[in-house]
């Protein structure tokens, strides 16, 4: 196959979908298909001088008016026979250029699109946004292939299409990196311990995430400043990701267990697997998700994962999984959310020696089902099925 990938720009400095196009363009060469990747090139973005505003429209200019032009001299040396793959639903924009020719999007969340549309309560977007996500969602309506990491995209996709798609496909995600549990935990959280000047030889419990709205950062907060009050607890809470925002910072001032709370900032994926490692759980209370990638790489590395008991967090963990309500924005409810999510982590953190190693199995066996190779597989032979269709 010839394969045309379509990614986002380097100069927006995306984290996870530079990944997963580079998982679909090495895969697929592994294969021994022929794979060019088209992007968007800094031209008016390098005029900004580094001021986000300007950053933003002046990457408009490249995305949206200088890139389409590029496109349409481009599709002159492509065969017929090429396959125009979207690493995104969130390129949109781009899909009339090629909606007339093979093509397909790879679909991994709505999220952006129903807090625009006003289906996400907690997320209200403004109005040069809700234009932007109507530009995204004019696109990708003109496709009419899709390949969808998990079945709560697919049926959110489902939802904001016009026309039943030709092709309609759930292949979920594998795991882009080699991931395995440690030999010896209690050596690995020595290291740690020396290294971030930390004590974490009782072992911690881990958070994984950004500050989106739907991660429930906060969320993670106040579960474990439950648990250690009603619990009297004292383990520590590692949250990497991103730099907190002046609410967590705020929380965490405040919270009877800020001492033992640590925001970890700019580590690599070594780091990042090794805080996976040594973690005795990971909470990963999301109100939403595309797929949910932590909770996989977390139990590959041999962590117990404690999740919303909502799709595609349910779908993704399986039986391996811990499982507790979603967050209420309730006051009164959000008491008793607190409280039954401490209860659950509390639970786990006790788990006897036995439960404890059978829970871990289940959690590593769970993973093996998000092989890299078995999404390549897959991905492949949607692709081949589009090309075969008339």
């Amino acid at each position: 196959m010839q394969i045309v990938l379509f990614t986002h720009p380097s100069f927006l400095d995306h984290q996870s979908m530079p990944r997963f196009a580079k998982m679909v363009k090495e895969g697929m060469q592994q294969k021994g298909h022929e794979v060019i990747v088209w992007s968007p090139t800094a031209l008016f973005f390098k005029l900004a001088f580094n001021k986000p505003i300007l950053e933003k429209w002046l990457g408009y200019l490249d995305q949206y008016v200088v890139f389409p032009i590029l496109v349409q001299y481009r599709l002159f040396n492509c065969s017929k026979d090429t396959l125009f793959v979207f690493a995104d639903n969130a390129l949109g924009p781009w899909i009339p250029l090629v909606n007339k020719r093979k093509h397909v999007v790879h679909c991994h969340d709505f999220l952006a699109q129903q807090s625009a549309f006003g289906l996400l309560p907690e997320n209200k977007t403004g109005l040069t946004g809700k234009y932007y996500q109507k530009f995204i969602r004019w696109g990708y309506r003109k496709a009419d292939n899709f390949i969808c990491i998990s079945k709560k995209t697919q049926s959110d996709l489902h939802l904001l299409l016009t026309k039943a798609p030709k092709i309609s496909q759930v292949v979920y995600n594998g795991l882009n990196q080699k991931i395995e549990p440690v030999t010896n935990k209690f050596k690995l959280r020595e290291k740690l311990s020396n290294r971030y000047s930390i004590d974490l030889s009782k072992g911690y419990i881990l958070h994984v995430g950004g500050n989106a709205f739907y991660k429930n950062k906060l969320g993670v907060l106040e579960i474990y400043d439950q648990w250690t009050k009603d619990f009297e607890v004292n383990v520590p809470l590692i949250l990497v990701g991103e730099l907190p925002t002046e609410e967590m910072i705020v929380f965490k001032e405040k919270s009877i267990a800020s001492k033992s709370i640590y925001f970890i900032t700019n580590i690599d994926d070594l780091q990042l697997q090794q805080f996976y490692q040594g973690a005795s759980v990971m909470v990963f209370p999301s109100l939403y998700e595309g797929f949910g990638w932590p909770i996989i790489e977390a139990m590959a590395s041999g962590s117990l994962v404690i999740t919303t008991n909502e799709d595609p967090m349910r779908e993704v963990a399986g039986d391996a999984g811990f499982y507790i309500p979603k967050k209420t924005f309730n006051l009164e409810e959000m008491v008793q959310w607190k409280k039954t999510a401490a209860q659950e982590l509390d639970k786990v953190m006790q788990l006897n020696p036995i439960l404890h190693d059978e829970a871990i199995q289940k959690s590593i066996l769970r993973s093996k089902e998000f092989s890299s190779q078995g999404f390549i597989n897959s991905i492949e032979m949607v692709y081949q099925q589009i090309i075969q269709n008339k």
